[in-house]
C-alpha cells in the first residue's frame, strides 16, 4: 500500500466520527421519551443544580455558536425544559434556567446516559474503559489545542 492510498479504516478520525454519529443516534432515540435530546446535554449539564445562565455563557459551555445556541434554546423553551428571565445586570439578557419538569427529567435522563455507556464498553474491562478514557482525553486536548 502506497503512501498515497487512503484507508479511512486505519485512521481514527473516521471511527471518531461513525462513533459520534451512531451514540447521537442512539441517545436520541433512548432519550425521546423523555423529551431530551443529546444535543441539549451540554444546556442541561451547565444548569442541573439550578444555575442560571445567558445564551452567551450556554453557548460558550457548550462550544458551539450563538444562532446554534438560540435555536436549541427556543426548542427547549417550547418543550417545557427551560424559562428564561431577564436579566438584572444586562436588560438587554436574559437568564435561562430549567423548569421543575426538567429537573424531575434529569435523574431518568442520567439513568439512560449510564446505561449508554455501559452498552458502549461492553466487553472491555475496566482497566481498558480507564484506558480508553485516558487515551481520549489526550486526543480531544489536541483537538482543543488546534481549534484553538
Amino acid at each position: 500500500m502506497g503512501e498515497d492510498d487512503w484507508d479511512p479504516l486505519r485512521h481514527p478520525g473516521h471511527y471518531f466520527s461513525r462513533i459520534s454519529r451512531g451514540l447521537t443516534r442512539v441517545g436520541d432515540g433512548r432519550l425521546r421519551e423523555l423529551g431530551f435530546a443529546t444535543a441539549q446535554l451540554p444546556v442541561l449539564a451547565a444548569l442541573k443544580d439550578g444555575a442560571r445562565l445567558s445564551q452567551s455563557e450556554l453557548a460558550r459551555w457548550a462550544k458551539v455558536e450563538q444562532p446554534t445556541m438560540a435555536q436549541m434554546l427556543s426548542r427547549m423553551e417550547r418543550d417545557g425544559l427551560i424559562r428564561r428571565e431577564p436579566d438584572p445586570e444586562d436588560r438587554r439578557s436574559s437568564l435561562v434556567s430549567l423548569t421543575e419538569i426538567a429537573l424531575e427529567r434529569l435523574p431518568a435522563g442520567r439513568a439512560v446516559l449510564r446505561q449508554g455507556n455501559a452498552d458502549m464498553t461492553k466487553g472491555l474491562s475496566r482497566d481498558e474503559v480507564d484506558a480508553l478514557i485516558s487515551l481520549l482525553r489526550r486526543v480531544l486536548a489536541n483537538v482543543e489545542a488546534l481549534e484553538a
